[in-house]
């Protein structure tokens, strides 16, 4: 009877429930019964589960939703992980995540001179302004790339796909307002009930509880923030927007 930590953390009371009812539904079909779902101290999502398909069940959420590590020894150099951002607005020269093993105060930590490399050309830019440009917050999810595991510490570099991401987002030059502690449903439910449902294109998903609103050309994403933000309790809302990026870094192409 496994129990497994999911790469994926819960912001508020009511989402462990929203949770229990998306595994019931996605792993329908499999001899599997989930027995428990709870919460780390650190919001980390938990579950125990049971049953003659229990491995299938466990491949299915590490290709899904993403398994946590461990422990340190379970890390190796060059793996991909899934974190949460730690108090961007604090620091001065790292991006902290993280990855589900801050109980035992390990932490992955993103160097300035590797988003300096990846998110601004190289260029030397202050740490604060990469924030501000790219709308870093507090527990915004990141997949980054583990460079070294020397002891307790963890270097890394942003994932290949996470600046894949991103440069798409830049290419196509739409605002997105980036949703972190809600549901799709909430978010849906906000944009109807204040008619801004024709202000925006899509939605995307980054996480179980974290979305993109992807806004129609000619809509700022800033404009969207007090009025579906009172919709919307207990949640972050940060804007990305290419056309600051770009006017920050005009002779950058963005693939």
């Amino acid at each position: 009877m496994p129990t497994v930590t999911l790469s994926s953390k819960i912001h508020k009371d009511g989402q462990l429930e929203l949770v229990g009812d998306h595994l019931k539904t996605a792993l329908k079909g499999l001899s599997v019964k989930i027995e428990k779902v709870q919460a780390t101290s650190q919001n980390w999502i938990q579950i125990t589960f049971s049953g003659e398909d229990e491995k299938a069940a466990l491949n299915y959420l590490e290709n899904t939703i993403g398994i946590c590590p461990a422990n340190i020894n379970s890390i190796a150099k060059f793996q991909t992980v899934k974190g949460y951002i730690i108090d961007a607005r604090k620091s001065e020269d790292q991006l902290c995540l993280d990855i589900g093993l801050t109980a035992q105060n390990i932490v992955a930590k993103i160097p300035l001179r590797h988003l300096q490399a990846q998110l601004v050309d190289g260029r030397k830019i202050a740490f604060k302004k990469i924030v501000e440009l790219y709308g870093f917050c507090e527990n915004m999810p990141i997949k980054a790339k583990i460079t070294l595991v020397n002891g307790n510490c963890l270097e890394a570099i942003i994932a290949e796909s996470q600046l894949k991401l991103y440069n798409k987002w830049i290419k196509f030059l739409l605002d997105r307002l980036i949703i972190l502690g809600a549901s799709q449903q909430e978010i849906t439910r906000a944009l109807r009930e204040t008619k801004c449902q024709n202000d925006v294109v899509g939605i995307e998903q980054l996480g179980l509880f974290e979305y993109v609103i992807t806004c129609k050309l000619g809509t700022d994403a800033v404009g969207l923030i007090p009025k579906i933000g009172k919709r919307l309790s207990n949640t972050i809302l940060t804007v990305f927007s290419p056309k600051k990026i770009l006017e920050f870094l005009p002779n950058v192409i963005y693939h």
